[in-house]
């Protein structure tokens, strides 16, 4: 088996993620990775179930699908597509094993290697331990706070798989925490953030931005009477076209519509505030938010970075109103680097996102990073304060903003860091 590098050598990696390579949070997180690993010179393997990978960016990386049969273990209930999607918690014993053994084995066959970097404390955990390989673990909110956290069993089956890992990495201080409150003291932490893809994620002219905009959009994949909730809404072009033609106030959400994500409280505090709204993403709190939206809220259904990157310059102000512990606020860093304030909810790891935004900020605007969470009236008042801001003073704060990702959260910068407890 190859040994651990040393420093600045080629590495040999499998990265292991058990979900797609498209939408948000690990899914980027993943891809960035392997594309940023690529880019150095490590030889990269991806493990993933994505059907598309060639869509994706990865650097050139090479991509694996286990077999793993229909049942795809999930923390929060999505739908995914060829599969049957099951809570963690629910799964039998010998479910469990079965997942852990099919992913094991398909890393197996291409081993040796330096590192198995896996995501997820459960399932990515014992998957990665059962290979016998040199391994990492990535630890993300979703599995701690929607899975593990109460039930004993599985923070048991966590603590046993991290004992044996080589290092475990938080992507903030808030989900360190959250590993030690849940499955107990654990050795080799390292707090290491999530990124930004800094060259894709730039301030761009309106005209120009729009126009990219729309021709993405009129690339999106056939979605008649948006059948599927995973793909962007039938005639986005010309909703987008028309609704953003005219320049006025904008705010931006993007992320999941779940009632967790608190875009009613956005809602609450628009009704106070003169600006229109996009709403990006897919749920099962869809529906309601729809009949709740304020006048002038176009929602677009789940969008790439590829539409994304063009509509973010669009946008005055992107809200992260979350309700629910976040591990890290990356669509915030995303928002921040293309030159969109960040206005975040002031919890967990949105307020980790918010304090590096702040310090590079004049210090009369530190306070116009965060919102007391859960209260529109507070949201309102800062989103009236950022959108009165004088042009000079908004472009101050916006190269600010950017400057903050450009020193905290480059997606470079993050890999190299990862590798760093194994040079």
């Amino acid at each position: 088996m190859a040994g651990m590098a040393h420093e600045d050598a080629a590495m040999r990696i499998l990265l292991w993620h058990g979900y797609l390579l498209g939408g948000t949070g690990s899914n980027v997180y993943t891809r960035a990775l392997a594309r940023e690993w690529s880019r150095a010179g490590h030889e990269v393997v991806v493990f993933s179930q994505e059907p598309d990978p060639e869509q994706y960016d990865l650097g050139g990386a090479q991509v694996v699908r286990p077999e793993i049969g229909r049942l795809l273990p999930v923390f929060v209930l999505d739908r995914y597509e060829g599969f049957d999607a099951r809570r963690v918690s629910e799964l039998s014993a010998a479910e469990r094993e079965h997942y852990v053994a099919s992913n094991a084995a398909a890393l197996r066959e291409h081993l040796p290697a330096d590192l198995v970097f896996a995501n997820h404390v459960l399932l990515g955990g014992p998957v990665a331990a059962a290979t016998g390989a040199p391994f990492a673990v990535k630890a993300h909110g979703s599995e701690l706070e929607y899975a593990m956290r109460g039930n004993e069993e599985l923070a048991a089956w966590g603590r046993e798989a991290l004992a044996t890992a080589q290092a475990v990495f938080a992507g903030s201080e808030h989900i360190r925490e959250v590993l030690e409150d849940v499955v107990g003291h654990v050795d080799r932490v390292h707090v290491v953030p999530p990124g930004v893809d800094v060259e894709r994620f730039v301030p761009r002219p309106r005209a120009e931005a729009l126009r990219m905009l729309v021709e993405e959009s009129r690339a999106d994949p056939p979605n008649p009477g948006n059948v599927s909730e995973r793909l962007p809404d039938e005639g986005n072009a010309q909703r987008l076209e028309a609704f953003l033609a005219a320049e006025e106030p904008t705010i931006l959400y993007f992320g999941k519509l779940l009632h967790n994500k608190g875009v009613h409280v956005l809602f609450e505090a628009l009704r106070e505030v003169d600006a229109r709204a996009v709403v990006v993403g897919f749920g099962d709190y869809r529906s309601e938010l729809e009949r709740t939206a304020p006048k002038r809220t176009l929602f677009t259904g789940p969008l790439e970075h590829r539409h994304l990157a063009h509509l973010i310059p669009l946008t005055d102000v992107t809200v992260v109103p979350s309700i629910f512990p976040e591990a890290f606020g990356m669509v915030a860093a995303e928002a921040a680097a293309a030159g969109s304030l960040p206005l975040v909810a002031n919890h967990s790891g949105l307020a980790e996102i918010a304090a590096g935004v702040a310090a590079e900020y004049p210090e009369t605007y530190r306070e116009l990073t965060s919102f007391r969470t859960g209260d529109p009236g507070d949201l309102a008042d800062k989103l009236r304060r950022l959108l009165a801001l004088e042009p000079a003073q908004r472009a101050e704060l916006a190269a600010a903003s950017r400057r903050a990702v450009l020193d905290r959260w480059s997606w470079a910068g993050v890999a190299s860091r990862l590798l760093e407890p194994f040079n």
